[in-house]
């Protein structure tokens, strides 16, 4: 029969997973790092999973194929195949059950400055010589300029990101690569964010901030997982539409805290 049914464009789909949590039939699955639709019959051809797509991989299509089974979806999510381990195919670190051992420092006291604009006043950092590696450890100093560091929460004229150098890192990169503070964000605004937990393209924003500010450079730091790709693309396409011909870099930690080689 001739009917509405899912259609996925592979080249652009990042393997994010949103649309496999959208489907309430079960008909989406992420298959080496994919979205592909398991069973004609399982897809009702509504599209509810297309508004979660941030790559825009998905469109529905009219074209021959099973009629949509009720019954089958049932027995299918009865049996549990839509459930949130099969989203780690993505090889998203956020939703895998792993152990990493180490050493954990105190938390730092309860009270999210997140939501108050401030500027953090630091004094240039200095290159350290030499000889420091066999000098004794010293305690981290914190490199975090502004509040909010939150894409979702800064303000698109915030008066830090005058002749700033931006950079813009993935959740996961702070508790993935130890040495961020000192080797990515000093001297840098810093905004951080998730497009698959925060289930919003970045591009509208990141476009104002550079179109309405002097920003000098933009350094983008993720993770080596397929759906973070999401936050790199807002990057590329904010820039292309601010119109700015700025130096950018994109730096790839991988999921054991190393920087990934090109």
């Amino acid at each position: 029969m001739k009917r509405n049914i899912i259609k996925i464009n592979e080249e652009k789909c990042t393997g994010c997973g949103l649309c496999v949590n959208a489907c309430q039939e079960g008909a989406l699955k992420l298959i080496d790092g994919k979205a592909k639709l398991v069973s004609e019959s399982y897809c009702d051809g509504l599209g509810a999973c297309l508004p979660e797509c941030p790559a825009g991989a998905m469109k529905i299509e009219e074209r021959e194929a099973d009629a949509f089974d009720e019954e089958a979806v049932k027995k299918h999510m009865a049996a549990g195949h839509n459930t949130f381990p099969e989203l780690l195919a993505c090889g998203c670190p956020g939703t895998q059950d792993r152990l990493i051992e180490r050493i954990v420092p105190e938390p730092l006291a309860c009270g999210c400055p997140g939501t108050q604009a401030r500027m953090i006043e630091r004094a240039e950092a200095q290159q350290a010589p030499a000889y420091a590696a066999a000098e004794p450890a010293v305690p981290a100093v914190s490199q975090l300029r502004q509040w909010p560091c939150q894409v979702k929460l800064v303000g698109v004229n915030a008066p830090y990101f005058d002749q700033a150098n931006l950079l813009v890192a993935a959740d996961c990169t702070a508790y993935a690569y130890a040495n961020i503070h000192k080797d990515f964000m000093r001297n840098k605004i810093t905004l951080i964010g998730c497009p698959k937990l925060d289930n919003v393209d970045y591009t509208e924003k990141l476009t104002a901030i550079l179109k309405g500010n002097d920003i000098k450079s933009v350094t983008v730091l993720r993770m080596e997982v397929p759906c973070c790709a999401g936050l790199a693309n807002a990057v590329k396409q904010a820039l292309i539409n601010s119109g700015k011909m700025l130096p950018w870099q994109i730096v790839t930690i991988t999921t054991d805290g190393r920087i990934q080689e090109d």
